[in-house]
């Protein structure tokens, strides 16, 4: 397996630059960073102030990637290179990614690597997922996954495997599940709001016009929409939650139009935050928005009726989740960024 399709293959993970292909340790091969290396990438744009973050340190870090390391767990605190996670892992949170580190699809926003991994499931991995949080001591966890389209319902049964064997050894513990789209599969997302969850997540991502080229062609605005009005609709009382982007391009007018189109299919919670780049292959970074603009999109999100818009510039889709319900962005004061 030195070469696929005339691209080298890097024999060890370790060793593979973003955008190289590499062997997995499960035997199929997958792209560093997801998104294949560009010979002629824009440069990065220089970051504003209110968005740099501190470099992750700190003894709560330290104890938390062992305990993922220790577990073969993933994490898409890593993954996705969030700039927060120095601030939840010194909390003791995490949101443990299922399903491997290997995504079936190539958003050209997102840094999770992009592969096909044939079927291959971890299947100690919900035992795993479940000791980690009992050893974390978690009263809320968020579990997300990379996509899996080699799978024929997506993942959705190793997902209620996962919250079932949470539930067993933290009969307390409330869990988000930050889903896939499951190619739309009503059966699929049934299975995932019947195993437990207290919060059912599916991320939009951007606006309807943005949504091919930032999103992998076999996602969709439309059917993100419907897997998000089918949750409701199986489970009514079961809390939703979507997020989005900013920072691609879109317009005012077109944040309003989405905003209002997850309100129509029921969505309670909703995070705001800007899109950073992750790599030089990945799409650019249209404008930074600011602490006072996001004020004003948590606001007009309110108005709409969501029972919480957490919005900010460093804001993720699971950042501070626990704390979705207390009415005060979260904790955040963007007046303090500017």
């Amino acid at each position: 397996m030195s070469q696929l399709k005339d691209i080298p293959v890097v024999a060890e993970a370790a060793r593979a630059r973003s955008g190289e292909k590499y062997l997995t340790p499960q035997g199929f091969t997958a792209v560093r960073d997801g998104i294949k290396a560009r010979a002629a990438a824009a440069p990065a744009a220089r970051l504003p102030a209110w968005l740099r973050a501190r470099a992750p340190s700190g003894e709560g870090f330290r104890a938390v990637r062992a305990l993922v390391r220790e577990h073969r767990l993933a994490t898409v605190c890593e993954e996705a290179k969030c700039p927060n996670i120095g601030e939840c892992w010194n909390a003791g949170t995490a949101t443990l990614m299922l399903m491997g580190a290997v995504c079936t699809r190539a958003c050209r926003f997102c840094s999770v690597d992009t592969g096909n991994p044939h079927g291959w499931l971890d299947p100690e991995e919900p035992e795993h997922a479940a000791r980690t949080v009992e050893l974390m001591k978690l009263a809320y966890v968020v579990l997300t996954s990379v996509d899996r389209d080699d799978l024929p319902d997506g993942g959705a049964a190793h997902y209620a495997a996962c919250v079932a064997a949470i539930k067993r050894r933290n009969p307390h513990t409330a869990v988000e599940a930050l889903t896939p789209d499951f190619q739309g599969m009503a059966a699929s997302v049934t299975t995932v709001v019947d195993s437990g969850i207290e919060v059912f997540a599916q991320n939009i991502e951007t606006v309807r016009r943005l949504t091919h080229p930032v999103r992998d062609p076999r996602a969709g605005y439309q059917q993100t929409l419907a897997v998000l009005a089918h949750a409701k609709q199986r489970r009514p009382a079961l809390l939703t939650k979507s997020s989005l982007m900013l920072g691609l391009g879109e317009t005012d007018a077109e944040i309003l139009t989405t905003l209002r189109d997850l309100r129509a299919v029921g969505v309670d919670l909703l995070t705001l935050g800007q899109y950073l780049r992750p790599t030089v292959n990945h799409l650019s970074v249209e404008r930074f928005v600011t602490p006072q603009q996001f004020d004003g999109y948590r606001g007009a999100a309110l108005a709409l009726g969501f029972l919480e818009c957490v919005a900010g510039p460093l804001v993720r889709s699971s950042y501070r989740a626990e704390q979705a319900l207390n009415r005060n962005n979260a904790g955040l004061d963007n007046s303090r960024l500017a």
